[in-house]
């Protein structure tokens, strides 16, 4: 091979070598996309993440629970005391008999002092059972409580009574210029229902505990050894530091009970359990504002049920624990009553316990005379 050819082709084998470093280069370049690639899938990390976070935002709170309510189921009445102007005021139980009280027990006569009404508990549990649909018609019990209408000024009725053997305790209200005040008083009532006659030479006053107009002594308790009312308001914002006026057996007064501030209004109460429980009518019709709260413990505490979340009334009941250094509410939710459809509230104003299955409530005047079963809730049987 010629020297000039030699070269030629040293030429030549130098330009396939340069050819070949392109490839090299290529293999650099994937290497870069590679690298982006691996910082792609980050981003994509990244961005699941943001999903997750959005999902937990959109995550709906938690719908507060509805409370129970209880219905009330109605016992029609017959004479007398079927008429609103009955104005049932208090009940007690008389042995089997349960004892209807008007605030005006002459509203149906305007001579004499008036009467007093008697259902017998067969009555009333055969119509709760349905073996009858007829009204029931409390029997008359001639009542008797001389000149006490003339003694006490402003009288304004009678609101609570009791039981113990054949002796029976009554509160009354007045009111004059000088504002509310309550009276405490004793008589006896015959085995056979033929009267029921005051002693009303023997009035102990109460004063009221609070400014608040319409207020007084709405409830009577036995306890034994003696006997407590229970004034009407005890909310925090008109009575701070409530009690109960305490009375022995002779009416005399004994050192008055701490009570439990609870809103609105306590206007009936039954008769002490063996262990000291008790339960009392806890109402507000919405115009008393001067008993109208910042809050209601109760409500925030227990809930409330359909009709009263809808409403600005309070029907319900509430149960306290008695004892002779103060009284105060249990934990048992209260037992809300079923409001009416039509929106009207019912001034219970009487209540006592129907052996262990619920209780027996009666209104006033507003919106009707209403005599009613509650049962008891199935976990407080």
């Amino acid at each position: 091979m010629s020297k000039r050819r030699m070269i030629v082709v040293l030429a030549l084998l130098a330009l396939l070598a340069a050819a070949c470093q392109p490839q090299i280069q290529t293999v650099e370049v994937t290497k870069i996309v590679t690298q982006e690639v691996e910082v792609t899938r980050e981003v994509e990390t990244i961005v699941e993440a943001t999903v997750e976070v959005t999902r937990i935002v959109e995550v709906p709170a938690a719908q507060p629970e509805i409370a129970p309510e209880t219905a009330a189921v109605n016992i029609p009445l017959a004479g007398p005391l079927a008429s609103r102007d009955a104005e049932i005021s208090g009940m007690a139980w008389y042995g089997d008999n349960l004892i209807l009280m008007p605030q005006y027990p002459n509203f149906s006569e305007e001579a004499g002092d008036g009467f007093l009404y008697a259902l017998p508990k067969d009555e009333i549990l055969a119509y709760l059972a349905g073996e009858t649909y007829e009204p029931l018609e409390p029997a008359r019990i001639p009542f008797t409580a001389p000149g006490v209408q003339d003694t006490i000024a402003g009288f304004e009725g009678y609101e609570a009574i009791a039981f113990v053997g054949d002796e029976v305790y009554m509160t009354i209200e007045s009111e004059t210029d000088a504002g509310m005040e309550g009276y405490l008083l004793y008589g006896a009532i015959s085995p056979n229902l033929s009267a029921v006659t005051m002693d009303t030479a023997n009035l102990v006053a109460i004063p009221a505990q609070s400014s608040v107009g319409n207020m007084c002594e709405e409830s009577l308790v036995m306890t034994g050894d003696g006997m407590f009312t229970i004034y009407e308001a005890n909310g925090s914002g008109v009575n701070a530091a409530p009690v109960v006026n305490a009375f022995d057996m002779s009416l005399a007064p004994v050192d008055p009970v701490p009570f439990a501030n609870v809103e609105y209004r306590i206007t009936d109460a039954t008769a002490l359990s063996d262990d000291g429980l008790f339960w009392a009518i806890n109402y507000f019709y919405p115009g008393d504002e001067d008993l109208l709260p910042e809050a209601d413990p109760l409500a925030d505490e227990y809930g409330e049920g359909a009709t009263h979340a809808a409403s600005d009334g309070v029907e319900r009941l509430v149960e306290f624990q008695y004892s002779a250094d103060g009284i105060s509410l249990t934990e048992t939710p209260p037992i809300q009553i079923q409001l009416m459809a039509d929106g009207s509230l019912r001034n219970w104003e009487g209540l006592v316990r129907l052996d262990e299955s619920g209780f027996l409530l009666a209104t006033d005047k507003y919106p009707r005379t209403i005599l009613a079963f509650v049962p008891l809730p199935e976990e407080e049987e």
